[in-house]
């Protein structure tokens, strides 16, 4: 038996479109991996960058489940002495609900040049509208 490996030459990418309004944002960030990763390809190969390209729009009415909103926490360091930053995820969901969202993708993408480059086709916009209608996006829904 065998297999069909992918090569980056061959590689069709399609434009996809996901409306987190009122979904939970870590099933977001699964299906949009999962997109920019090529893994609901039929060829897709691990080491290969297959993935397709992913618009996720409504990002500020991502809803988080649980006591998510009051107990999450995001962190970053400034580098210096005591220079540790705690942000809540309701404080971030209100002000930078994109950049929420683009951690969570991030966090389940390779750690590689391929989870680097498959970031650079993520587009996040907090409201409906976003300014690729003319990549013709599909609509992708969350199961």
């Amino acid at each position: 038996m065998t297999s069909t490996l992918a090569k980056k030459e061959t590689v069709a990418r399609k434009w996809y479109v996901i409306d987190a309004a009122g979904k939970p944002l870590g099933r977001t960030a699964v299906i949009a991996a999962n997109l920019l990763r090529g893994k609901h390809k039929v060829d897709f190969t691990p080491n290969v960058d297959c993935g397709d390209y992913v618009i996720i729009i409504n990002t500020d009415k991502a809803v988080l489940t649980g006591k998510k909103l009051e107990q999450k926490s995001y962190y970053r360091v400034s580098g210096w002495i005591g220079g540790l930053k705690e942000t809540k995820a309701r404080i971030m969901m209100e002000n930078r609900s994109d950049y929420a969202v683009e951690l969570a993708v991030k966090g389940m993408l390779p750690k590689n040049s391929i989870g680097r480059n498959a970031m650079t086709r993520l587009h996040l916009y907090k409201g409906n509208e976003h300014p690729h209608a003319a990549q013709k996006p599909e609509a992708w829904t969350l199961d």
